[in-house]
């Protein structure tokens, strides 16, 4: 098992490395930030001496040995436009997205797994047709369109939460949450409910698959054979063994939610990363768009890993090819 681990640290060190000179020579697609901060009337020795000040006017290779070494210091540079550390204002957002993705992966596993296996173990039943009827309505509504309608439900029509915003927080050392909080609980649970609804639905028919995929298999048969009660058949054996699917698309989506929820963020005014990003892209503030892609990368990385880790806690056949 430690030797799969070393591995995978590994592994996840060579992408972080091939993805940050990916996010570099990308940057060179978005526009030339000194078009941007001289001002239009400025002449050609004033823009240069901004390129000269910004360190553009050296050779690519010695730009990007130079953004390795301040990245690994987690210095991107300063905003172009508020003249702060670029890290600081991601980190500033960070905990307001990564609370938002927690809580709407929470409500997608504790929703989706148990209407999963329910519609994997009785799949004619009416409601396991309903379930999967309502699995795939949950793929089909735009997320934009489905947060509209909470905010007209509960929001406007029924006023039991607000509309928008994050709304008070606590305190924890650095990090200021609203998850604990219940007025904040209020203001974040529209937003998660959104991002849950598409995520339920694929958690719902992911875990309805790898049901009917264990079903039939020789150690499900023999232990009902022994007699086991059907609830330890079914959380030992079955549950134990459709994880592995669950664990992956949990894990990817979780990443996914964290990196790409600026629809959700833009629809309730949720101040994260997301709309931080579209903002910094529209005004080519590259400083923040490197800080939060390299940040988005890292956290990636690091999520995978964390699941191929829970591969080896999950399933002793991964821990016998690592020592293979």
């Amino acid at each position: 098992m430690l030797a799969t681990i070393i591995r995978r640290i590994l592994q996840t060190g060579v992408i972080v490395l091939v993805m940050s000179a990916l996010v570099f020579a990308a940057l060179y697609m978005i526009g030339d930030p000194v078009l941007m901060m001289a001002s239009p009337e400025a002449t050609d020795l004033e823009r240069e001496a901004i390129r000269r000040n910004l360190g553009l006017d050296r050779p690519l290779w010695e730009q990007y040995g130079i953004f390795l070494a301040k990245a690994v210091q987690l210095d991107f540079g300063n905003s172009f436009l508020t003249g702060e550390s670029a890290m600081r204002l991601i980190l500033e957002r960070m905990p307001a997205t990564l609370e938002l993705a927690t809580l709407a992966m929470f409500i997608s596993m504790v929703v989706g797994v148990p209407l999963g296996v329910y519609a994997g173990l009785r799949p004619d039943s009416l409601p396991a047709r309903a379930i999967m009827s309502g699995s795939v309505l949950g793929f089909s509504l735009p997320n934009f369109w489905v947060g509209l309608m909470l905010i007209m439900l509960f929001a406007v029509m029924l006023g039991w939460v607000p509309a928008g915003g994050r709304g008070p927080v606590e305190q924890f050392g650095p990090v200021a949450l609203s998850l604990f909080n219940w007025e904040g609980l209020k203001n974040l649970i529209l937003p998660a409910m959104t991002i849950a609804v598409a995520k339920c639905a694929l958690i719902i028919r992911v875990t309805r698959a790898a049901t009917r995929e264990c079903l039939p298999q020789d150690y499900i048969r023999f232990a009902r054979a022994k007699g086991l009660r059907e609830r330890r058949v079914l959380g030992v054996h079955l549950l134990k063994n459709i994880m592995i699917p669950i664990v992956t698309i949990g894990g990817l989506e979780y990443g996914q939610v964290f990196a790409f929820a600026v629809v959700t963020e833009t629809v309730f005014s949720w101040p994260g990363m997301g709309k931080l990003l579209i903002d910094s892209i529209v005004n080519l503030d590259r400083p923040v768009v490197v800080a939060y892609l390299m940040l988005t990368v890292v956290f990636l990385a690091m999520l995978n890993l964390v699941v191929d880790i829970g591969y080896t806690l999950l399933d002793p056949r991964v821990r016998l090819g690592g020592a293979a």
